[in-house]
């Protein structure tokens, strides 16, 4: 029986310590440990995280911008990478200009992506991959943020439920063997998915996928085999540098293979690493934090399989989140207003019904679509 070997990562972004070690020729070295998980598959998907580019022309966005230099696709060719997922709310930090400098790049390093394009249709393109006689379909979904479009906008595929049917759908169509979505978003640094996530990564099976992937959130969260098909809710970081976070979990994640049969059953496995801590690179996760990082995993795994656990924890998340975003919300402008209104020095200047009107707003979606047309024509 034909088997397929697939390996994914999360997030990955040559840039910082890991750009200056391409520049210095130590970037083998960084990455040599982690190597024969990726030689061992048939192919891996990597998540781009970043546009490869020169470009200085940022999108206005709220966040950092981020990039590296194109010539550190060569990392990707040496973790056997055949694929990049590049819907993601970093990919377009660099316009169009940058995209299209990143596919470049790509293409001189005999790369293949999908995710992202000059428009919604070239964005929300299939990729079927041909492997072992059998025939993966791979979807790539971000959630809605700055770096996506709705329409002949060049960016990356936006998360969209009755489009992402109708690709499943179409990859049915092409007799598809397998099909595998992969989805860019979450809340970042919460190791579990909401409630709404939960039901959004079962709707892909559901209409007919056979595997979901996760990332974006920078932390690994859990897993669970629901309809008996694998749904891995985030793989956290792969090889992502950020200065003045170390010895944390945005340090710490998970890569994944999936042993696809011809039967279309999916078995799975996976290794935990770390990643540009004291030390810059990836490496594997030895023991004993192995052992504690799996116990974690199963431990995350077993409140997601709970509704009532997990809407409790995502209560209590939301609420360590109230003074911050209702303050986000406040006319104040100036940053030691808005902290000393956080701490409830200051007070609201919105009265009620004000808040009310925005909360109808941002709820119904009817409201919300409308409201995003007008601050859309006033930039």
């Amino acid at each position: 029986m034909n088997k397929v070997s697939i390996g994914f990562t999360g997030d990955f972004c040559p840039w910082a310590r890991m750009e200056t070690a391409w520049k210095d020729g130590s970037w083998k070295e960084k990455l040599g440990d982690v190597l024969p998980f990726f030689e061992q598959n048939d192919f891996n998907v990597i998540d781009l995280e970043c546009p490869l580019t020169t470009s200085n022309k940022v999108i206005p966005k709220t966040g950092p911008h981020i990039k590296s230099l194109p010539e550190t696709a060569t990392m990707l060719n040496y973790l056997n990478c055949a694929v990049v997922a590049t819907a993601n709310n970093h990919f377009k930090d660099y316009d169009w200009e940058g995209m299209q400098e990143s596919y470049q790049a790509l293409k001189d390093h005999r790369i293949s992506w999908l995710g992202s394009g000059a428009n919604l249709e070239k964005a929300s393109a299939i990729l079927m991959k041909e492997c072992m006689g059998l025939k993966i379909a791979l979807i790539n979904m971000a959630e809605s943020e700055w770096s996506t479009t709705d329409g002949e906008q060049a960016g990356c595929n936006p998360i969209n439920f009755p489009g992402a049917l109708l690709k499943i759908q179409e990859a049915k169509a092409n007799e598809a063997d397998s099909i595998i979505i992969i989805l860019h978003g979450g809340h970042e640094h919460n190791p579990l998915p909401s409630p709404r996530m939960k039901a959004q990564f079962r709707f892909m099976i559901d209409a007919g996928a056979d595997a979901v992937v996760g990332h974006h959130t920078h932390i690994v969260s859990g897993y669970e085999v629901y309809r008996g098909k694998p749904i891995f809710y985030s793989l956290g970081n792969f090889c992502f540098d950020w200065p003045g976070l170390r010895n944390g979990t945005w340090n710490r994640g998970m890569i994944l293979r999936f042993i696809i049969s011809e039967d279309r059953s999916i078995a799975f496995e996976y290794e935990f690493v770390l990643q540009n801590d004291a030390e810059v690179g990836v490496q594997f996760m030895k023991e004993p934090e192995k052992i504690r990082m799996e116990a974690e995993v199963q431990r995350l795994s077993g409140i997601i399989s709970d509704d009532h656990s997990l809407a409790g924890y995502f209560e209590a998340y939301c609420a360590k989140l109230n003074p911050v975003m209702l303050s986000r919300i406040q006319p104040y402008r100036n940053k030691y207003l808005l902290a000393l209104h956080k701490r409830g020095y200051l007070p609201d200047l919105m009265g009620k019904t004000k808040q009310q009107m925005l909360q109808i707003l941002v709820q119904c979606e009817s409201h919300r679509e409308v409201l995003l047309a007008a601050l859309k024509k006033k930039d």
